[in-house]
């Protein structure tokens, strides 16, 4: 994965073999890419790449992310269960997903003519950071491990692929990685998982 800035909006995430070719999705919506970058940007985030991609964290806390995907790309909103979405305008990952967290684009223009409403929605995160308010604690997250819970916050693409699993196959998961007596275990857990989780697979399953 890349460590650069710069090589997300030239090259791509690195976390795939079109990496640096005509076939990385961040090729298809760059000018978008950039406009969402600009607008984090001046809103007085600071950029950082984490997962690949491009995050951006403010009072210490991660803010949105960016990701792009073959056929759409997106800024997702870590904490989302405290975004109030007047504009009804966040959409969910996944039909499992808890809450809704990402805006997302189908046409390079969008983000430019929805620049208002974003950087409202920004201005809402960040706000949320500085006085250091965090989502209450739900049913679903008591159950899911914390460390489950952190990675598919920081990373959009496996908490899409987490959401579409089945209810049991998520479960399973909850089950293997909890049973670990140590954090870093149930970490390392987690890792080993996440190809199987990206091509729809339960724990036990071949």
């Amino acid at each position: 994965m890349i460590t650069d800035i710069a090589d997300y909006f030239t090259k791509g995430c690195g976390r795939c073999t079109h990496f640096d070719t005509p076939d990385c999705s961040t090729k298809v919506w760059n000018q978008g890419l950039r406009d969402l970058r600009e607008l984090c940007r001046s809103a007085g985030l600071t950029e950082t790449v984490k997962w690949g991609h491009p995050c951006y964290m403010h009072a210490g806390r991660n803010i949105a992310i960016i990701g792009a995907f073959r056929n759409n790309f997106r800024l997702s909103f870590f904490n989302a269960a405290l975004m109030k979405d007047p504009n009804s305008v966040l959409e969910r990952q996944g039909k499992n997903t808890s809450h809704p967290d990402m805006l997302r684009f189908t046409d390079n223009a969008q983000v430019k003519a929805q620049a208002d409403l974003i950087r409202c929605y920004l201005a809402e995160a960040m706000d949320y950071a500085e006085k250091g308010i965090t989502p209450p604690p739900t049913e679903n997250t008591r159950e899911m491990p914390a460390e489950l819970a952190d990675a598919l916050d920081a990373d959009p693409q496996l908490a899409e692929a987490f959401a579409a699993l089945t209810p049991g196959r998520q479960r399973g998961y909850f089950l293997h990685i909890a049973n670990a007596k140590q954090s870093a275990t149930r970490s390392a857990r987690i890792e080993k998982c996440r190809d199987r989780i990206f091509v729809g697979k339960g724990f036990n399953e071949r």
